[in-house]
Parts: C-alpha cells; sequence; structure tokens
C-alpha cells in the first residue's frame, strides 16, 4: 500500500488573481508560482465564497458557503455552524497538523485538532523564542496604521518579515514531524499582500510606481459603479488625506509584496525537494479573496462582487496531478479545497460539504463537466442598503475611529455601508451576473468589459444569456442551503461522494 500524500495547503491574505505573468500581465510579479502552478493543474476562473477574510476561511476548512455557516462578516467567527473540518479530518486519519501564520478562522489553538499552532497577523507574531530583529519587526508592525501603508521601504531586513519567518517555521515542523514518520496536514497562511502594505528592500524598488501598468478603470469610474464604491474612496480619503497621492506608491508596494511571498514559498517548496519529501506532497496554493489595488481609485476591499476581489489565485501540484502550460476552463471554488485535499488522501468528505472535488479532474479521470460550468460567491450581512443619509455616526460602526479619538483615523473598508444587504454573483464562462436581495441585477461580459463597467442587464440583444444566468443562479442558491440536519428516524439523502450534482461515469 502507497504512502498516505502529505498535504500543505498555501494561503495569501488579498491577492489579486490578475498580478502575474501566467495571466498575461506585463511584469514578473511572482515567477516560483507561476512556474509551480503550471507543473501541476491552475485556473483562472477561481473564486472565493465571499470576499472578505473571516467568513472565507470558515469556507476553506468547512467546504461550506455562508449561507450554510452562518458566518457573513469577520466579526461572527463564534457563530459559524462548524461541522468537522479539514483539522479534524485529517487528524482523525492519522496526520499530524499544523497552522502557520494567519488564522482568522473559527478555529483556536485549544482545539484537539492542531498538532501544532504558530500563528501570525498583520501586526507580527507572538513568539516566546523570537529573535531581538523579529522583535523589533513586530513592534514596527504595531506602531503602523494597520489601514493604510508606509511610504518609505520598511526600515528591517526582509528576513524578517512574516513570509520568510512563517516558511522556515513551516519547514522546521515539516522536518520534526517527517522523522516521526507522520503523514501531514499543514496550512502555511501568510499575512501577506494585506495592508498594512509595506515591504523591505529589495522588494520594494523592484517595481517603480511610474512604471506600474494602467489599470482598466480609475476613479471616474466610481459614478458608474454607485454609491458603495463611492462611499469608500471618499472614507479613505477623510481617513487618509493624501490617499490619492499615495496610490502609486501603494500599488507598487503590493507588486513587492508579491515578490516576497514568492520567493517564501520557493525556499519552502525547495525545502521540500531537498528532503526527499516533494515527489509525495500535494500543494494547493490560493488566496481568500482579492484587492482592489488601485482600480476604480480604491485599495483593499469591500464593495459587492468585483473580480478584483472575488477571483482568486488557484492551483494544485502533486502525485498524480497532470500538469499543463494552460488554465483549466473549469470554474471552481474556495469551498472545492476541502473535498479536494481529502480525497487526494483517500479520504471521504463529511456530511455537510457542499464543496466538489476537483481531484478526479486534476488528475485526468472522468469527472462532471457539468458541475463546474460557472462559479458562485456570495456577499453582504442583510438588511437594507445603507445610502449615507442616515444618522449612523460612522464612529459607532465599531472601526471608524482611531484610539486616540481621531475621527476615520482607523477606517476600516468593511462596514456597514459597504457590506449591508445582500448580493449573489454567478459567473459563467465570458458571462458574469450579479443579483441583489432588492431584484436589481448587473450582467456583464468580462472579456469585453474587464473592469465590470458596462451594465447589460435587461439589454435585448442577451436576453438569452441573461435568462441563462439567472437559472443558473437561482440553482446555485437551491445548492448552497445547508443541507443539515439530515432527516431523523426515516428518509435516506442520496449525495454523490464528491458532491456532484449532475451524472458522470
Amino acid at each position: 500500500m502507497s504512502k498516505p500524500p502529505n498535504v500543505i495547503l498555501i494561503m495569501t491574505d488579498q491577492q489579486r488573481a490578475d498580478l502575474c505573468a501566467r495571466e498575461g500581465y506585463s511584469l514578473d510579479t511572482t515567477p516560483f508560482l507561476d512556474s509551480l502552478a503550471k507543473q501541476g493543474a491552475w485556473f483562472d476562473r477561481a473564486y472565493t465564497t465571499t470576499p472578505l477574510c473571516g467568513p472565507a476561511r470558515v469556507s476553506l476548512l468547512t467546504g461550506r458557503y455562508p449561507s450554510a455557516t452562518r458566518c457573513r462578516t469577520n466579526h461572527n467567527l463564534d457563530d459559524a455552524i462548524d461541522c468537522e473540518n479539514l483539522f479534524q479530518v485529517f487528524h482523525n486519519n492519522g496526520y499530524k497538523t499544523a497552522l502557520c501564520g494567519k488564522n482568522h478562522s473559527h478555529l483556536t489553538p485549544e482545539r484537539p485538532e492542531v498538532d501544532y499552532w504558530f500563528e501570525a497577523g498583520h501586526l507580527g507574531a507572538e513568539d516566546k523564542d523570537e529573535s531581538e530583529e523579529n522583535a523589533a519587526f513586530d513592534d514596527f508592525l504595531k506602531n503602523q496604521t494597520h489601514f493604510h501603508f508606509w511610504r518609505e521601504a520598511t526600515p528591517h531586513a526582509a528576513e524578517v518579515q512574516l513570509p520568510f519567518r512563517l516558511g522556515r517555521k513551516a519547514m522546521d515542523w515539516m522536518d520534526s514531524t517527517s522523522e516521526e514518520g507522520n503523514p501531514f496536514f499543514l496550512w502555511l497562511s501568510y499575512p501577506e499582500p494585506h495592508n498594512p502594505f509595506q515591504v523591505s528592500e529589495p522588494y520594494y524598488s523592484m517595481f517603480n510606481p511610474e512604471d506600474l501598468p494602467p489599470m482598466d478603470s480609475d476613479v471616474s469610474s466610481l459614478e458608474t459603479k454607485g454609491f458603495k464604491y463611492k462611499w469608500c474612496r471618499d472614507s479613505f480619503l477623510k481617513a487618509f488625506p493624501d490617499f490619492g497621492e499615495d496610490l502609486p506608491r501603494l500599488r507598487a508596494n503590493y507588486h513587492g509584496m508579491l515578490r516576497m511571498i514568492d520567493d517564501s514559498v520557493k525556499e519552502v517548496v525547495e525545502h521540500l525537494r531537498a528532503n526527499s519529501l516533494l515527489d509525495n506532497t500535494v500543494i494547493l496554493f490560493l488566496s481568500d479573496h482579492g484587492d482592489f489595488v488601485g482600480e476604480y481609485g480604491l485599495m483593499r476591499k469591500g464593495p459587492e462582487l468585483p473580480d478584483t476581489l472575488s477571483r482568486i489565485p488557484f492551483f494544485i501540484t502533486g502525485p498524480g496531478v497532470v500538469a499543463s502550460e494552460d488554465s483549466r476552463q473549469d470554474h471552481v471554488s474556495l469551498a472545492d479545497v476541502m473535498p479536494t485535499l481529502l480525497e487526494a488522501a483517500g479520504i471521504d468528505a463529511p456530511e455537510g460539504v457542499q464543496g466538489r472535488s476537483l481531484w478526479p479532474m486534476v488528475t485526468g479521470q472522468e469527472y462532471s463537466q457539468s458541475d463546474f460550468d460557472c462559479a458562485y460567491a456570495e456577499v453582504g450581512f442583510g438588511g437594507l442598503y445603507y445610502d449615507g443619509s442616515e444618522p449612523l455616526d460612522p464612529a459607532d460602526d465599531g472601526r471608524t475611529a482611531s484610539p486616540d479619538g481621531k475621527e476615520w483615523g482607523a477606517y476600516d473598508c468593511l462596514n456597514s455601508w459597504t457590506m449591508s444587504g445582500q448580493v449573489r454573483m454567478l459567473r459563467k464562462g465570458d458571462w458574469k451576473l450579479v443579483w441583489d436581495m432588492q431584484g436589481r441585477g448587473q450582467l456583464y461580459n468580462l472579456i469585453e468589459d474587464p473592469a465590470e463597467l458596462n451594465n447589460l442587464f435587461d439589454e435585448p440583444s442577451v436576453v438569452a444569456v441573461q435568462k441563462e444566468l439567472m437559472s443558473d443562479l437561482l440553482t446555485w442558491m437551491l445548492r448552497t442551503q445547508d443541507p443539515l440536519p439530515y432527516p431523523r428516524k426515516r428518509y435516506v439523502v442520496k449525495r454523490d461522494k464528491r458532491n456532484y450534482w449532475e451524472p458522470y461515469k
């Protein structure tokens, strides 16, 4: 019997999918990741379940959509309806498990299914054994404006940046675990390239603000995109009056952070190779969601479900995975990660999982192709939209006033205004449909209109496309309702072992 594979889930935080050469971007931000992706199966139609950290991470670990987990904001992690998660299932099947990096999920270090826990976030790590250099860098992070950026090169060596520290913590743990003979599951979770947008040399100088490629939109597009987008821009300017002038440097810092992550992942993979672990290790790389990175004159996230936020980098390599230079055209989801990794290890997905296993697809087996002809995502905590006319004080929203009382000083792009209401999205081929709780639709051709500025909803020339996508969206909204609890005492639920909905051989 062959030895079970090791499994490494590498996640970044807030990485936009299209800023890499393998997707046609003119700057080579992630050369190693591009090369690694082409040694396996990679997707340019992969989507998060929702473009905000906590709920997306709950989906990642449970294989369930926010409609089922009931976790729809970063402040509802304790409300998540948890079935068995990735750590539990791997742990119960003889795997050693570890988190190195950002958590921001419903998991806690006290849970017995996590054998090793080293957590680090956007303001550093709590490391009892850290060096003076690491401690100084963590203090630097804690004293920054978390919601903005550092205009100069970070005055600390790149070696103390979190990507390198986390990668090396992971390597040490993998070495010790491998000596014990156990297969392992590692969640290597980088807090970057999330704000605060800071980066050390040589990465700070790798991408000149004046030489960055033009964007598909700019601040003039806000009028077309509507209130939530304009609210974000106006709020950034209230919090950071120089935001508009700083935007090119912000974008350049973001690009440098991408290259820093790339170098860290290269270290980890080359370590696996040098220690004869790579050939029996499945690696899945993705992000929880994207970032505007200057589109519409914005950074970070917040309004609705544009592709800049909802589409994510996604690839898988490992034993049995069929390599391809070209992207797969299947539409896949962050919710598909759990059942995919479990099948790679020969483990059945537990009840309640809604994601579909990609393992047959990426290993050249028969699979239900029709199950992957579209992708679905959600956002919004409910209620009516705020439109700026209400008497709601921004300070009452939670994170819009700084500790020193300065108005707007700690503005968070996720707030009552940008997160209100409910919005659903469906991507199918070249087309994208967005629908809200008040029956308002948006329809875009992403090939002709990548910035989603020309809303074709109800245009007579595309009525057939609109009808098809509306039907598919309704189907997806039914599929993402929580299937649990199953009926008690009577009835037997028929369920495909890979959570496919259409027949396949």
